[in-house]
């Protein structure tokens, strides 16, 4: 089954799941009360958005020389950093680094990268145990799936869910509480941690003028990955560069309001290399990959360039009225909700890919929400232009006989209403799904109905 049609019966299951949509639309309830109490801190979100938004702007505008700043500072501070073009050059590079360190088992936190890149997967090829950290990631990894969602990736489970699972897997009782389910698997990391070889993170933020890694998070296990190991690992995305600590007082903050709705996410860690000769703890070697994965390309398509000032704070997903009805899984991709649909074909092709500029209902709500301000709906527009000129010879027939039926009056007049309500109920469930009906057209057609009306 190609990726359009997985696409299309997925969304037609999920958002005909009335369990799935009441999870989904609980534990968003709950995120979106705490997001706009977040918000209400502010004396002016709209001048932090601004700031934030120029701030990212001048970064990417910068990309070449911030991150070349970012790699002599770091470099000077005792890190490694090793480039990577794509997902099968950093797993080569990272897979030499593993297996020189005779690594058996790595501890990983806070990284959608290496979701991007199947880690896990590659990892296991080669005999090395990778480790999910963060309380959601272990859940979905336990239970064989992927991140449902950026900020929350087990979003989609009940708490019950959860206990089916820990259960079935570590014979712990169905009946534990959040409480107890949380405190099992925190004493369950923690052999993890101590016995790792290798923790990996990835990055909320490079700060190019100090050369240091910025990672935010709740539970603290990036801080326990990257500090009981002997060697940390980060892998980070080209685009998470930033001028410089100076503005993490801004980012941070944004993040967290617009993510969780805190005021600040409970750990905030700059890493400035491996421990020095006076520091008694901390790796003793660190090595920073930075994946382009195809960012270069679209840091020179102006049309989208800006999308690389995403800080994954998973506000537009939260806001989508398509993905609350379809949920994560559907979008078949790393990167779901509106910013996944503009990245995601990019990432992983237009020809298997590119349906998913389509799916959005352009309401805008993205966009409004957006920290940084990317303008999400201007590039799903144009995602859907270049998507109409790869369109294949039946398909262009197809939208060519229908716009000059649908732009003609005269021939939309000369199909009566019983021919029309025959025909779109043939067609019904490739536009609007089985779940719904269309109201049959009207015997006469508007022009006779207003002639008629004229005439009284």
């Amino acid at each position: 089954m190609n990726t359009v049609h997985s696409f299309k019966k997925d969304a037609a299951r999920v958002s005909g799941d009335i369990d799935h949509r009441r999870i989904i639309h609980y534990n968003m309830s709950k995120y979106d009360m705490a997001v706009s109490a977040g918000k209400e801190r502010y004396q002016n979100l709209g001048l932090a958005k601004d700031i934030a938004s120029d701030i990212k702007d001048t970064a990417i505008k910068h990309l070449p020389y911030y991150l070349e700043l970012f790699e002599q500072n770091a470099i000077n501070n005792g890190a490694e950093v090793l480039w990577a073009e794509d997902s099968n050059d950093l797993i080569k590079q990272l897979s030499s680094v593993l297996q020189a360190e005779q690594c058996k088992m790595l501890v990983k936190s806070k990284s959608m990268v290496t979701e991007e890149i199947e880690l896990n997967k590659e990892l296991d090829k080669i005999g090395i145990e990778s480790v999910e950290t963060d309380l959601g990631e272990f859940i979905v990894q336990v239970a064989g799936e992927k991140p449902y969602h950026i900020v929350t990736p087990a979003m989609h489970k009940s708490k019950q869910d959860i206990a089916d699972l820990f259960n079935a897997h570590f014979q712990t009782d169905k009946s534990l509480t959040a409480q107890e389910l949380t405190g099992f698997v925190r004493n369950l990391l923690r052999k993890k941690f101590i016995n790792a070889d290798v923790g990996v993170t990835g990055a909320n933020f490079l700060c190019a003028d100090e050369g240091a890694v910025a990672v935010t998070e709740n539970e603290g296990n990036a801080l326990l990955s990257s500090s009981f190991p002997k060697l940390h690992i980060v892998i980070a995305g080209i685009e998470k560069v930033i001028p410089g600590i100076e503005q993490l007082p801004l980012f941070w903050p944004l993040l967290a309001a617009h993510g969780t709705g805190q005021q600040l996410t409970v750990y905030s860690n700059v890493f400035f290399g491996p421990k020095k000769e006076q520091e008694l703890d901390g790796p003793e070697r660190m090595i920073i990959f930075l994946l382009d994965n195809k960012r270069s390309e679209i840091y020179q398509n102006e049309n989208v360039k800006k999308s690389l000032k995403c800080i994954r704070c998973g506000a537009c997903l939260n806001a989508c009225p398509v993905y609350k009805n379809i949920g994560g899984y559907t979008y078949g991709t790393t990167y779901s909700g509106p910013i996944g649909s503009v990245l995601s074909p990019y990432f992983k092709g237009f020809r298997d890919y590119n349906h998913l500029s389509f799916a959005s209902s352009l309401c805008g709500m993205c966009e409004e929400v957006c920290p940084v301000k990317i303008p999400l709906t201007d590039m799903l527009l144009y995602n859907r232009q270049l998507a109409q000129l790869n369109q294949s010879i039946i398909d262009k027939g197809t939208n060519a006989f229908l716009f000059r039926i649908l732009s003609s009056r005269q021939l939309m007049n000369s199909f009566g209403g019983k021919l029309k309500s025959t025909f779109f109920k043939i067609v019904k469930n490739r536009f609007i799904g089985r779940k719904k009906d269309l109201s049959p057209f009207s015997e006469k057609t508007f022009n006779e109905q207003w002639k008629k009306h004229i005439k009284r």
